[in-house]
C-alpha cells in the first residue's frame, strides 16, 4: 500500500514511520489532529530501488546521493496515489509535509529535525517536496546522526505525512513532564505567535508557562520578536507587531485546557511526552508528539536572571570564580559578598546571584547608583574593573527614584566608611597572623570528636574568622578610592602608554604580590631558599578553583609542587629574569619622565606608590580570603565523616549543613548534585547577560555567542577585529594556543601567544611560557592584566572574541599597546 489514511490501523512504525505510526494514534484516540495522510515507506522503497545500491556506496559524498533522487522521477502509480488523496482533502488545500523515518521518535532515540518538512505546500509542487522529504534520510547530518546512534543504514526508510496545515495564529510546544527540572507533576507549555517553526528552529524566545495540578504555577512573557507566517511560495519569518510582541500568547484557560491535552497524550503512550501544538481563533490542534528522550533525574533552576531585566557581568570577581559553584560554595560566596562589598549593593537588591550555578553580578546596580549619585561620567572606571561595555548596549537600570536611591545609599555609605577605617588599623596585623590562623584552626576542626561540637566550633571561631578575612579585603578594596584608575588614566596622558605602564609596575618590588607569589615562590623552591614544606604552607591554597571548597586545594596534592615545576622548567626565561628586565624598562620609563616633567617626579613616584601599595594589599587580603576558604572546606569534609554523609554535604547550604550537624537529615542531595552536574556540563556562559538566560537552551543554539546575551532581542555586533583593553604593552607575532581551561596547560609551549576566555592566579605558571596574553574577559586591574604587566608580558584584555575570533594555531599579532589583536595570514 503507498497511501494510507492518516487514522489506519495499519499505520505502524514499519509503513509510516516513528511520526506517521504517534499521529495516527493521536488520531485513533481522538485528539484534535489535522486531517491527512501517509505516504508509506513501501512507496519509498519502490522508489528508491532501481539505484539503492549506488546510495549507500555515496555516503561520504550525499551530494552525489542528492543528485540521483533529484534525478528520478517518481512511479506514477505513486503519484497517482499521492495526488488523489490530496485532492481527498478539499480543493487546493495548503499542507505540512514532513518525514517520517521508521528509525525515528524511538522512546530511547530521537531523530528529530534529521530529516526534512516543508509547510504551505498546494497543487503538484506537493510531489516534489515528498521526494526531497524522501532524499532527506541521505543528508550528511541524517547520516552521521545515525552512524553514531549505530542504525544501520541498510534497514533504514523513509515515510512521508502529509497533513493540512493549519493557519495557526499561535503555536509551540508542550512538554508533559518538566524539562528543566525534571518534575513529572509540571506540564510546561512555550508558545509564541504565528506557525510553530520559529519555536522549534529556536529563533524566537517563546512565552514559557508551567501548569501544575490544573492551575498556571509559573509564567513568562517573553518579547517575541519574529514568528513564521504562511507565504504564497511557502512560509517565511517575519517580524511580530509591536503591540503584540509583549502579549501573553495564551491566557490561563488556554493553557490549563492545552496542559489537559497533553496529560492525555501522556496517559495514551504512558511516558512523557514532547508535543507540538497550534492554535487558530481558540482552537487546538496537536500536530505532532514523541517520547521526551533522556528525561533526566529531577534537577532545580538555579537562575537568578530571573529577578528582571538587569545587565549581569561575570568581569572581575567571575573571573575569580569561574566555575559552576555547589551550593555550598554558593552559600559561603554571598556570606563573602554580604560582608566584602556591602557598599556596592542598593537595599532591596541584590548585588550577585547565581546564573546557572555561575557567579555574576548585577551591574544594573552600580550603573544606576552612580547616576543617581551624578556620576554616570565616570562610568568608564566601572569598566576598568568590570570590563568593557559594548557600544550599542542599553544599560537596563534599576526601578528606583534617585532620591530613593540616595537615601538608601549615603547613609550605608557613611557607616562602611567607619568601618573601612577601623579595619585599616588592624590590618597588618591580621596578615600577619593570618596563616597561623588559619593552620590552628584547620587544626582543630581536624581534632572535633562529635557533629555537636563542629557545629559550636563555627558559630565561636570559624565565622567570625571568615567574616574578619571578609571585612579586610573589603577595606583594602576600598582604601584607594579612586587611586588605581585615575593614577592609571593620568600616568598615561603624562608620560605615554608604554611608559605609563612600564612605571606602574614594581608592585612585587617592595613587598610580595600575592597573585606573582606562586611563580616567584616556585623560583626560591627551585634555588633551594625555601623547603617543600615552607613553599605548600605558603601558597597551597591558591589554584585555578580556588573558591570552589569541593575542590580540592593544591596543597592537598602531594604531586603538586612537582607538576607545578615541571610547568615551570618549560620557560626558557625563569620569572626572576622576567622581573628584572621589567625592572629595567620602568627605571628607563621613569628616567623619561623626569626629563619631559622634573618638577612632578616626587608626587608622581609618590602617587605610583601608593598605587603599588593598594594592588597589594588587595592581593593579600584576597589571598587570605581564599586562605580562609580552605578552613571552609575543612569544615565541610568533617561535617561530612561525622555525620556519615561525605560529600553529599557540599550540596547543601551551610545553614542546612549546620542543620544536619544538629541532628537533622540532608534534602534534596540527589536532585542539587544533578543540577550542578547539568550545569557543569555547559560551556561557560557568556560574559555579559541582559535579562533572562537559560543555559540549556542558549548551549543548545548553533549561533551562541560567548561575548554577549540580551533577551530583549537587540542585537550588539559581535565584530570581526579583536580588540580590547590594553593590558600590558609590547607587540609579539606567534602562534596561537587557545586553551579552555588550566588543565591543558601543558599544552601551551614556550613562545606562544595564550588566548583564553580568563585567568586567574591558578593560571599564573603559564605565563612565563607565554610570548603574550589574550583574553575575551578582563579589564586593567584584572589577573591577566597586573600579572602580565609585572613580568613584562605583552597582554590585551576584555576582547568579548578571542575565543571566537581566533583558532588554535593561528599566526597572531599582539598589540598590547594598543589593545589588538591581528590574525596574520598563513605562511604556507
Amino acid at each position: 500500500m503507498r497511501v494510507l489514511p492518516l487514522d489506519d490501523t495499519a499505520a505502524a512504525l514499519e509503513t509510516v514511520g516513528g511520526k506517521g505510526a504517534s499521529l495516527a494514534r493521536l488520531a485513533r484516540a481522538g485528539l484534535p489532529v489535522p486531517d491527512g495522510f501517509h505516504v508509506t515507506t513501501d512507496a519509498y522503497r519502490e522508489f528508491v530501488a532501481p539505484f539503492h545500491d549506488r546510495i549507500l556506496a555515496c555516503l561520504d559524498e550525499p551530494a552525489k546521493i542528492a543528485d540521483l533522487f533529484a534525478r528520478h522521477e517518481m512511479p506514477e502509480e505513486t503519484a497517482r496515489a499521492v495526488m488523489t488523496a490530496y485532492q481527498a482533502l478539499g480543493d487546493d488545500v495548503p499542507v505540512a509535509v514532513r518525514s517520517s523515518a521508521t528509525a525515528e521518535d524511538l522512546p530511547d532515540m530521537s531523530f528529530a529535525g534529521q530529516q526534512d518538512t516543508y509547510l504551505n505546500v498546494r497543487g503538484a509542487t506537493l510531489l516534489d517536496a515528498v521526494r526531497r522529504c524522501w532524499a532527506s534520510l541521505w543528508t550528511e547530518r541524517a547520516i552521521a546522526y545515525r552512524t553514531r546512534n549505530q542504525v544501520s543504514h541498510d534497514d533504514v526508510a523513509l515515510a512521508v505525512v502529509v497533513q493540512e496545515l493549519v493557519p495557526a495564529d499561535a503555536a509551540g510546544v508542550m512538554f508533559t513532564a518538566n524539562p528543566v527540572n525534571g518534575a513529572r507533576d509540571e506540564i510546561v507549555v512555550n508558545a509564541a505567535w504565528g506557525l510553530g517553526e520559529a519555536v522549534v528552529g529556536g529563533q524566537v524566545t517563546p512565552d514559557s508557562l508551567v501548569i501544575r495540578e490544573g492551575r498556571v504555577v509559573e509564567e513568562r512573557v517573553a518579547d517575541k520578536t519574529v514568528m513564521t507566517v504562511r507565504t504564497p511560495d511557502g512560509t517565511a519569518e517575519r517580524p511580530v507587531p509591536e503591540e503584540r510582541r509583549r502579549l501573553p500568547v495564551l491566557d490561563e484557560a488556554q493553557a490549563v485546557r492545552l496542559a489537559g491535552l497533553g496529560d492525555r497524550i501522556q496517559r495514551l503512550y504512558g511516558t512523557p511526552m514532547d508535543v507540538e501544538w497550534a492554535a487558530r481563533d481558540g482552537e487546538l490542534f496537536i500536530v505532532q508528539a514523541r517520547p521526551v528522550t533522556g528525561l533526566q533525574q529531577e534537577v532545580e533552576e538555579w537562575n537568578d536572571s530571573r529577578r528582571g531585566d538587569y545587565l549581569w557581568t561575570a568581569g572581575n570577581l567571575g573571573e575569580a570564580i569561574p566555575d559552576v559553584m555547589t551550593p555550598a560554595t554558593w552559600s559561603f560566596v554571598q556570606l563573602f559578598i554580604h560582608e566584602a562589598m556591602s557598599a556596592s549593593t542598593l537595599p532591596g537588591f541584590d548585588l550577585v546571584g547565581n546564573i546557572g550555578g555561575r557567579f555574576y553580578m548585577n551591574l544594573s546596580i552600580t550603573v544606576s547608583v552612580a547616576r543617581a549619585l551624578g556620576m554616570g561620567s565616570r562610568l568608564s572606571a566601572v569598566e576598568q574593573v568590570f570590563g568593557k561595555i559594548p557600544p550599542g548596549l542599553d544599560v537596563p537600570v534599576v526601578r528606583v527614584s534617585r532620591w530613593k536611591i540616595i537615601k538608601a545609599v549615603l547613609p550605608m555609605a557613611l557607616r562602611i566608611r567607619r568601618r573601612v577605617a577601623a579595619n585599616l588599623k588592624g590590618m597588618p596585623g591580621f596578615l600577619a597572623t593570618a596563616r597561623r590562623r588559619n593552620e590552628e584552626l584547620r587544626a582543630r576542626i581536624d581534632a572535633v570528636e562529635s557533629p555537636a561540637e563542629l557545629a559550636r566550633l563555627w558559630e565561636r571561631e570559624l565565622l567570625p574568622y571568615f567574616v574578619t578575612a571578609c571585612r579586610m579585603l573589603e577595606a583594602a578594596g576600598r582604601q584607594g578610592g579612586a587611586t588605581l584608575v585615575w593614577t592609571r588614566d593620568r600616568l598615561r596622558r603624562m608620560a605615554g602608554e608604554l611608559d605609563a605602564e612600564a612605571m606602574l609596575t614594581g608592585v612585587n618590588a617592595d613587598g610580595e604580590l600575592a597573585s606573582l607569589g606562586p611563580i616567584t615562590g616556585l623560583d626560591r623552591l627551585a634555588r633551594g631558599e625555601i623547603t617543600r614544606d615552607e613553599f605548600a604552607r605558603a601558597y597551597g591554597h591558591r589554584g585555578p578553583h580556588e573558591f570552589e571548597v569541593s575542590a580540592p586545594r593544591p596543597g592537598e596534592d602531594p604531586a603538586w609542587i612537582d607538576a607545578q615545576l615541571e610547568g615551570l622548567s618549560g620557560a626558557h626565561t625563569d620569572t626572576g629574569e622576567l622581573l628584572r628586565r621589567q625592572a629595567a624598562a620602568r627605571d628607563a620609563a621613569w628616567a623619561r619622565f623626569a626629563q619631559r616633567h622634573p618638577g612632578k617626579v616626587g608626587s608622581m613616584r609618590a602617587r605610583v606608590a601608593r598605587w603599588n601599595a593598594v594592588v597589594r594589599d588587595r592581593e593579600s587580603t584576597r589571598s587570605e580570603v581564599i586562605r580562609a576558604f580552605w578552613a571552609l572546606r575543612a569544615f565541610v569534609l568533617k561535617a561530612g565523616t561525622l555525620t556519615g554523609h561525605g560529600d553529599d554535604l557540599f550540596f547543601l547550604p551551610v545553614e542546612e549543613i549546620l542543620d544536619v550537624l544538629r541532628g537533622g537529615r540532608p534534602s534534596r542531595v540527589a536532585v542539587r548534585r544533578a543540577t550542578y552536574e547539568r550545569y557543569a556540563a555547559l560551556p561557560p556562559y557568556p560574559t555579559l547577560i541582559v535579562g533572562y538566560f537559560d543555559p540549556v537552551r542558549w548551549a543548545a543554539s548553533a549561533d551562541r555567542r560567548a561575548d554577549i546575551y540580551d533577551a530583549r532581542g537587540l542585537s550588539v555586533e559581535a565584530g570581526d577585529e579583536v580588540t580590547g583593553f590594553p593590558g600590558a604593552p609590547g607587540v609579539v607575532e606567534g602562534t596561537a594556543r587557545v586553551i579552555a581551561g588550566p588543565e591543558e596547560g601543558d599544552r601551551l609551549k614556550q613562545g606562544e601567544v595564550l588566548v583564553t576566555t580568563l585567568t586567574n592566579i591558578g593560571w599564573t605558571p603559564m605565563f612565563p611560557r607565554a610570548a603574550a596574553v589574550v583574553t575575551d574577559m578582563g579589564a586593567p586591574l584584572s589577573h591577566a592584566s597586573i600579572v602580565a604587566r609585572e613580568l613584562g608580558i605583552p597582554a590585551v584584555v576584555g576582547t568579548g572574541n578571542a575565543t571566537m575570533r581566533i583558532k588554535d594555531g593561528d599566526r597572531v599579532r599582539v598589540d598590547g599597546e594598543r589593545g589588538t589583536v591581528e590574525v596574520l595570514p598563513s605562511r604556507g
